[in-house]
């Protein structure tokens, strides 16, 4: 191709939009798809955003956008993947706040510090908690459930999918600020997690909505709580616990992210498609259906968010004294 013709061609998809000259810049740039890389199994609420961002996102930017599974070593595995990958926006992460705020806390992985090494480029979902007992539990509200957690000291357990899972974290929190004793029951990962809450071994558990709604549909489990500054649309007779009169606020989130290294015309083309995907009608009735919010963030935003909330996460690791496993 003549300078002039690849001239040609840059002036035209530049004026077919932001997004779709993105899609030229990046398809000249890699020649292939774009990888997704998710830093879980498949089936958990960060693979689920990342499949509905997958589609629509391919779309925009004229490119096939390939999902990659790459769970491990709490999210540095596919942290370091993406940090370490091609700068040209062939190689995207889907990121869960637990992975980039907390771990780094936890389990410092010498050379890779996510807060530094991967590049915000926009918000998809923030998904309040929600607390959820077993269908036997003595109490039917939050706060029976205080009155009873205060009255029997260490005698409440509580399941997390590991020490230093955002659901540790956050249930850690809450017994600070009701000033109760509840016990941590830690389990590898979420799945073994739910089967022991479902069959009454562990009392409760606090974590985002979509593993627990359709056990709570069944009435195999009672919801008690919400995290969120406000109620749920999917379940609208859950309280938040601010309500309650507990100052409790904590949500997961879920955003993209790339290498540090990536140019700045880059980043702000994929984040607004990013955008357009997070603001579509079909984006936004699918994360309320998972009892969650589309809510975008451009990248300065979400730089803020990781730093404000890392910095929140710290203080109650230090006050709680939380090691990894």
């Amino acid at each position: 191709m003549t300078p002039i013709s690849r001239r040609k061609l840059i002036t035209a998809a530049a004026a077919s939009g932001p997004a779709a000259f993105a899609g030229q810049v990046l398809a000249q740039a890699a020649g292939r798809p774009i990888t997704l890389v998710v830093p879980t199994p498949a089936g958990g609420t960060t693979d689920i955003a990342a499949r509905m961002l997958a589609e629509p996102l391919g779309k925009i930017l004229g490119l096939a956008v390939v999902v990659d599974n790459r769970g491990g070593a709490n999210g540095s595995i596919a942290g370091q993947q993406v940090a370490r990958g091609p700068s040209d926006g062939s190689s995207l992460l889907l990121q869960y706040s637990g992975y980039q705020c907390i771990s780094p806390l936890l389990q410092p992985v010498a050379g890779f510090d996510p807060g530094r090494d991967l590049r915000p480029l926009g918000l998809l979902i923030d998904a309040p908690q929600l607390m959820a007992v077993r269908a036997n539990f003595p109490a039917n509200t939050f706060a029976e459930f205080i009155k009873y957690a205060k009255a029997n000291p260490g005698k409440v357990n509580y399941a997390s999918s590991g020490n230093g899972a955002l659901q540790h974290v956050t249930t850690e929190l809450l017994k600070d600020l009701t000033k109760t004793f509840m016990v941590h029951i830690p389990y590898r990962g979420s799945g073994q997690a739910m089967t022991d809450l479902l069959a009454g071994t562990v009392d409760f558990t606090i974590t985002t909505p979509p593993p627990l709604l359709p056990h709570i549909r069944a009435g195999k489990l009672k919801p008690l709580m919400v995290t969120g500054r406000t109620r749920l649309s999917v379940l609208p007779d859950v309280p938040t616990a601010t309500e309650q009169g507990v100052p409790l606020v904590a949500s997961s989130w879920f955003a993209l992210y790339g290498p540090a290294s990536m140019a700045n015309d880059t980043a702000s083309r994929i984040s607004a498609a990013v955008k357009q995907v997070v603001e579509s009608d079909s984006f936004r009735k699918r994360a309320e259906e998972l009892g969650a919010k589309a809510v975008f963030m451009n990248g300065a935003e979400l730089a803020k968010l990781g730093t404000d909330e890392r910095e929140m996460w710290g203080r109650i690791v230090k006050l709680s004294n939380i090691k990894a496993d």
